[in-house]
């Protein structure tokens, strides 16, 4: 009997090493595939004001995202500097090296 006990318990210790080697793996594997490229990266940069509306002067950034920068007292064709988040992708061109790769796949 004593030695049944010890079996399942020699089996129970071995299933959570795997389970835990298990684990492990996918957790590295799910943060070494790219996840640069989905985190939001803080950018700043200088804007031109295309207008002027209650909420605020409306920016756009180089990128193509139009802003609303709050309490904005300046006019239009200003420059301010506004601060906002992007996907990482969007600025080490993640998207664009994909597109050339598919471009040279021949079907």
């Amino acid at each position: 009997m004593y030695e049944q006990q010890k079996q399942k318990n020699e089996k129970r210790t071995a299933m959570m090493v795997v389970l835990l080697i298990v684990a492990a793996t996918a957790a590295i594997v799910a943060i070494t595939t790219n996840p640069w490229n989905y985190i939001p990266t803080q950018v700043t940069e200088n804007a031109e004001i295309l207008a002027v509306i209650d909420a605020g002067c409306v920016v756009e950034s180089k990128q193509g995202h139009s802003f609303v920068v709050p309490d904005c007292d300046s006019s239009v064709g200003d420059i301010v500097s506004v601060t906002f988040h992007v996907p990482g992708a969007e600025l080490n061109e993640y998207y664009d090296r994909i597109q050339d790769k598919l471009e040279t796949v021949d079907p």
